[in-house]
């Protein structure tokens, strides 16, 4: 597999055709920005290897033992972690879950220490408004974040295919059918009257 640092320079090689593209298809220097924050972000910090003991792992500092549960709930380079759209869709889940819970127990020790009283409802509906009105905004980050995220995914597969094909050769980037399992006959497991005593003396008369 390609090491951090290659993937590191990849992610910085890519970001100006990133930017490009973006601002190509968008006119907008905003969205250009976020999705080009995004994809730094996905493919510094928020990759794939977050699944094991990685560099992108190392980044998040004191803060990197909030991915130890997702290591151990996943298999390094699994579908759910390098799988295309799942794999940040699942990362963003947990996140902000992590970031929910965080922002909840902050309150509530405020509303206990200040003597203050909130109203969750107004504060759910305060949040998915913001959602509501930055959803452009947020859907350029999810796309930023995948477009890193994919990044080191399509190197790691590109490298194993290489490697592959050194040692066997075209077909070896070809699918490949399973072997179908072959039936085994099935033997008969009665066994044959015997015939009795009395039988046997009728047939001898």
């Amino acid at each position: 597999m390609p090491s951090g640092q290659t993937h590191d320079r990849i992610t910085i090689w890519a970001l100006p055709f990133i930017a490009i593209a973006t601002f190509w298809q968008t006119r907008s220097s905003g969205i250009t920005l976020i999705v080009a924050a995004g994809f730094m972000f996905g493919g510094l910090m928020f990759g794939p290897d977050l699944d094991i003991y990685s560099i992108q792992f190392q980044r998040w500092g004191y803060l990197r033992f909030i991915w130890l549960p997702y290591q151990k709930s996943l298999r390094h380079r699994s579908f759910l972690s390098h799988g295309p759209l799942i794999g940040t869709t699942l990362r963003v889940i947990y996140l902000c879950g992590l970031v929910s819970i965080a922002g909840i127990l902050i309150l509530l020790i405020a509303e206990k220490l200040l003597n203050m009283s909130l109203n969750w409802q107004e504060v759910a509906e305060n949040i998915l408004e913001i959602i509501n009105l930055h959803s452009t905004q947020f859907l350029a980050l999810f796309i930023g974040l995948e477009l890193g995220a994919m990044s080191h995914s399509i190197s790691d597969w590109s490298n194993s295919a290489y490697k592959r094909f050194k040692r066997k050769g075209i077909t070896s980037l070809l699918p490949q059918k399973k072997a179908k399992k072959r039936k085994s006959p099935i033997r008969s497991t009665k066994s044959k009257p015997r015939k009795t005593l009395e039988g046997d003396k009728e047939n001898k008369l």
